[in-house]
């Protein structure tokens, strides 16, 4: 880096910058001053203390501190100087999350003891109208580690087969064998753990048993198929590791047609290449704020769907089947966990059968409806069995809700649009960084059991605080490397600053900002946050980086969400990614994590 930046402000006129090199902050060469000798030199017995002490690792051993010193290429072999100490924090082996934890959560529980990494219209590469239908967004979920993907299956145009679309819009469609293929082939790339393939049937009895027989020998032996009748209780992650699985409600009928309103369509999501200006429209070039959920969500939404119809994605018009047409019964035995919804509304849905587990799908609305009356029988039936959350029907951008609505109620299966990206889509993001990233993360103890005296986990109760989490953000460097030098700002260096907050229950959530540090690619906040939280076991932190801008939207810097129950207390280095989820190559911000 040069130690001096020019920018053009007119044909005539330029501005020179100095650029400031990425220094140590006050408080981290005060620490390096007290873990190290008189010579300024941090020996393997020092640097084994701060790891203790600091960074609370306490089974720290000087082996293991002596190995970081050897890893850092500088000159002095003894020990660390200030310079390689501060190298040290902010490298990639300092990182939040531990990458060798790995999967650690007991998977030997049912698959309903789960949160799943799920999809919504997997297949759909943008909007919910009229993009096209693809394998390729099947393909890159499941390399994401996305465990359960959706398909929508029709009659292709001459009824003889049977293709992948949105029904009744304009999408293009896609051959289902193709889908199932590239299920095949990239299904445990990511993951060793099952992958559901749940299936929207809008198919005659003839064509069921053609989808029968595609699923049979594409999956062969690794298709989980326990046979046609129901099961008494869901397998485990474990038991099923490297198994595809199929859900969907079970064939009585064939419905000519199918009375159904279909999800939303999506803008295509333009790529997050540094070099890419700001998006422009109604939208924040970083997306929409996450819908709150404090008081209730539902006054910011308009909702057309009548209060007692609990009709969702898979439930069959009364009025419009055919008198009953012979089932495909090769298609029944391939479901494994199956769907749907018994008559009589929201109460009926949520009774809990002791002889049998079964997958319920509301949509975003409905779940909010339902939880304002029937939180605690929500929970108690998401105890045993599935329940999916899906999009409202308006969202045909591909927009995404707040996810938090679903799991703070034990829903399993969180459906997402993933093609775009947003701000709800890091939090899903964040989450599923849980665990290994394996897919599968196990929901916390009080959403699985009641509690000594039977109560149900209330998600509206108010809680006291179990913890306080103390978030200090130092400074960022990377973004010089990253971006061109006008990308944020055609006339002088950027202007950053830093949002934190948490995403979680109602009562934990909240967003705080630092202030903006003028012409600075490395910027120095020093700023330290204590975030209470009633419930540490869903609180997802939230972190994101934008660089004012006076006249225009503020654009954006880069963002991370971490699971707040797997971070490492002490001062790490913090990558951050892009609008869509990708890593940039070297923006990090160094922070410090402390529970009290």
């Amino acid at each position: 880096m040069s130690s001096k930046q020019t920018y053009s402000v007119c044909f005539c006129c330029r501005r020179r910058f100095k650029l400031a090199a990425a220094e140590a902050p006050p408080e981290i060469k005060s620490m390096f001053g007290k873990y190290s000798d008189d010579n300024e030199l941090m020996t393997a017995s020092h640097l084994q203390k701060f790891m203790v002490e600091v960074q609370c690792q306490q089974n720290a051993t000087e082996e293991e501190a002596q190995a970081i010193i050897d890893s850092l290429k500088h000159f002095h072999r003894k020990g660390l100087n200030l310079d390689a100490f501060f190298k040290y924090l902010f490298s990639d082996s300092n990182l939040p999350l531990l990458p060798s934890l790995g999967v650690h959560h007991d998977m030997n529980l049912p698959l309903s003891h789960y949160f799943i990494y799920t999809g919504h219209n997997s297949y759909l590469t943008g909007n919910q109208l009229s993009s096209d239908c693809s394998d390729i967004p099947i393909i890159k979920a499941l390399e994401r580690g996305v465990r359960v993907i959706e398909l929508d299956i029709w009659p292709n145009a001459s009824k003889d087969n049977i293709d992948v679309l949105h029904g009744r819009t304009l999408t293009t469609p896609v051959e289902l064998i193709r889908c199932l293929n590239s299920i095949k082939e990239h299904a445990f790339v990511a993951s060793e753990y099952p992958v559901v393939i749940t299936l929207e049937d809008h198919l005659t009895p003839d064509l069921q048993a053609k989808v029968a027989e595609m699923v049979a020998q594409t999956f062969g032996e690794i298709l989980f198929s326990p046979g046609s009748e129901a099961l008494k209780e869901f397998p485990s992650p474990e038991s099923l590791k490297r198994r595809i699985i199929i859900s969907t409600k079970p064939p009585k009928e064939y419905l000519e047609a199918k009375d159904k309103v279909d999800d939303p369509p999506q803008e295509k999501a333009s790529g997050d290449n540094p070099k890419h200006r700001k998006v422009s429209g109604d939208d924040e070039a970083w997306g929409k704020e996450v819908p709150s959920l404090k008081g209730g969500t539902i006054a910011d939404y308009k909702d057309n769907e009548d209060e007692e119809n609990f009709d969702g994605e898979e439930d069959l018009d009364e009025g419009d089947k055919s008198s009953h047409h012979n089932e495909a019964s090769e298609y029944r035995r391939l479901i494994a966990i199956h769907a749907g919804k018994p008559k009589g509304g929201i109460t009926e849905c949520l009774k809990v059968d002791p002889e049998k587990v079964t997958r319920l799908s509301l949509s975003e609305q409905q779940l909010e409806k339902a939880a304002m009356t029937y939180g605690k029988e929500i929970v108690r039936f998401t105890q045993r069995n599935i329940l999916r959350v899906y999009p409202k029907g308006t969202r045909i951008d591909s927009s995404n809700y707040n996810p938090l609505i679903g799991w703070m109620h034990g829903a399993q299966m969180v459906a997402f649009n993933m093609q775009g990206y947003g701000r709800s889509l890091w939090l899903m993001y964040g989450m599923f960084k849980a665990n290994g990233g394996c897919g599968y993360v196990k929901k916390p103890d009080f959403l699985l059991k009641n509690g000594p005296n039977g109560e149900i986990f209330d998600p509206k109760a108010k809680l006291p605080v179990k913890t306080t989490l103390k978030v200090t953000v130092y400074m960022g460097e990377g973004w010089y490397y990253d971006f061109e030098h006008t990308h944020f700002d055609q006339y002088s260096p950027p202007d950053f600053y830093t949002r934190v907050g948490i995403a979680g229950v109602p009562d934990d959530t909240v967003m705080r900002r630092t202030k903006a540090i003028e012409d600075n690619w490395v910027p120095s906040w020093n700023e330290t946050f204590e975030f209470p939280l009633t419930v540490p076991e869903l609180a997802l932190l939230r972190i994101e980086v934008h660089e004012y801008d006076m006249s225009e939207k503020d654009d954006f810097g880069g963002q991370s969400c971490l699971p707040v129950w797997e971070l490492r207390s002490g001062i790490r280095a913090v990558p951050l990614y892009s609008r869509k989820g990708d890593k940039y190559n070297t923006v990090k911000l160094l922070m410090r994590f402390e529970f009290y």
